[in-house]
């Protein structure tokens, strides 16, 4: 069996890398995005796996191509994904497929817990440190600080913008963790990605071991790919899932298990106001022709520049066949939430409710009823305001959540300028 390497999604005919070295890089030395050199299929019997850990092990071995032993791998999948996937059936040809059940209650548990392991893996055997640095609009942070947290040889730097998160969210992100280092930036969350691209090709920081857990890291990827062929394992036939989509990279993790061989009728792509893709899609906006960050209610999703474009852009040469996309505004979002808790007596969080919304308006405009999968990539507690302001209750507890006001916080000012950034991580390299 042959398997991938690595190149930029900026010179693919420059020399390709290996997978340890493209997770550990972040991104490609000319700032592109990390593209495998070829797709590799699903095994044969991957139907049949007996557990979610037993099914990520045969399918991540295949683009790990041997790097790291079966056993170790085995075992970083078995304790990074030791959480349930549950699939709710919430009406005729209609699932919910819940990511929210990991630590930080966000579908971002699966890449970021990996992720640690199979760096920590990596730098022990090199005897080498790096620091993982972060831009969030929300879920992102709270998922790498909580899946990183102590875990030797790494330092962890997470951005986000202040104000523009949830309070829990927030929380979240500042309880202090060994080894993690949060900083609120006054600006948006493009300001704080700006800022993290721009240190990963600042020659003043050449010298650093700089690293990347957003979904710019083909790491990220990878083990998000693991659910939808998970939930496919239910059906018979091809399904359409729903994604609720900002940065993109939950998108690409279908794309590529769809790209290994999993039958995909139709994906749907959930934005909400931050509407680059659809306007794409629907040939309203030239490639890379990106906007500014709008806020809204699904703040994790708030994503004018998605990096993971520059990915599909070259994976797919007819993303508007494979893809549908539209763009949900807050009210529409809350009524549909109103809506599927009246309905069904089931409590969704502002991004799944995106996502709902836009498999109604899919159904409407093309006709397809086929069977869809909603990923639900949130626990809703973490959204308390939006469901009182909603529906006039509040969403049950969370024992993850309750926890976290318990305990004490760090959390430092940041400029929005590549030089402020540039010291902090020279005083951390230093420590």
């Amino acid at each position: 069996m042959s398997y991938p390497r690595y190149v930029s999604s900026r010179n693919r005919a420059a020399d390709p890398v290996s997978f340890e070295t493209a997770l550990l890089a972040g991104l490609a030395p000319d700032g592109g995005l990390y593209l495998p050199t070829a797709i590799p299929a699903l095994p044969e019997n991957w139907r049949a796996a007996p557990s979610l850990a037993e099914l990520g092990t045969a399918v991540l071995s295949r683009w790990l191509g041997g790097e790291v032993p079966e056993g170790a791998l085995r075992a970083a999948v078995t304790a990074a994904l030791d959480f349930p996937v549950p699939l709710v059936r919430l009406g005729d040809d209609l699932w919910v497929l819940e990511l929210f059940h990991g630590p930080t209650l966000s579908f971002k548990d699966f890449g970021a817990r990996l992720m640690a392991r199979l760096m920590g893996h990596f730098l022990t055997r090199r005897g080498e440190r790096r620091i993982v640095l972060v831009a969030t609009s929300g879920d992102t942070g709270s998922a790498v600080a909580d899946g990183f947290a102590g875990q030797p040889n790494i330092t962890v730097v997470i951005i986000y913008p202040q104000g523009l998160v949830s309070p829990v969210q927030e929380r979240q992100l500042i309880v202090a963790r060994p080894g993690v280092h949060a900083f609120k930036v006054a600006g948006t969350f493009d300001d704080c990605q700006e800022l993290v691209k721009a240190a990963f090709v600042d020659t003043a920081l050449v010298d650093l071991p700089l690293s990347s857990a957003n979904s710019i890291n083909i790491g990220r990827l990878l083990p998000q790919s693991l659910y939808y062929l998970w939930a496919a394992r239910h059906f018979a036939d091809p399904i359409t899932f729903c994604v609720p989509s900002g940065n993109l990279g939950n998108l690409t993790g279908g794309v590529l298990a769809q790209l290994m061989g999993l039958p995909v009728k139709r994906f749907i792509a959930a934005h909400n106001a931050n509407d680059y893709f659809p306007k794409f899609l629907r040939g309203l906006a030239e490639p890379f022709a990106f906007a500014p960050t709008i806020a809204t209610l699904s703040n994790a999703m708030d994503v004018g520049a998605p990096s993971n474009f520059e990915r599909l852009y070259q994976l797919q040469s007819d993303l508007p066949s494979r893809i549908w996309a539209t763009s949900v505004h807050d009210q529409t979002m809350l009524a549909r939430l109103r809506w599927c808790y009246e309905r069904f007596g089931y409590l969704l969080c502002p991004h799944t409710s995106v996502g709902l919304e836009a498999i109604e308006r899919y159904r409407q405009e093309s006709g397809d009823l086929t069977p869809t999968v909603l990923l639900a990539t949130a626990h809703p507690a973490k959204f308390p305001e939006v469901v009182q302001r909603t529906l006039g209750l509040t969403a049950p507890p969370d024992p993850a959540l309750t926890q976290l006001w318990q305990q004490p916080v760090s959390v430092t000012p940041l400029e929005a300028d590549p030089a402020a950034l540039r010291t902090v991580l020279r005083d951390l390299a230093t420590r």
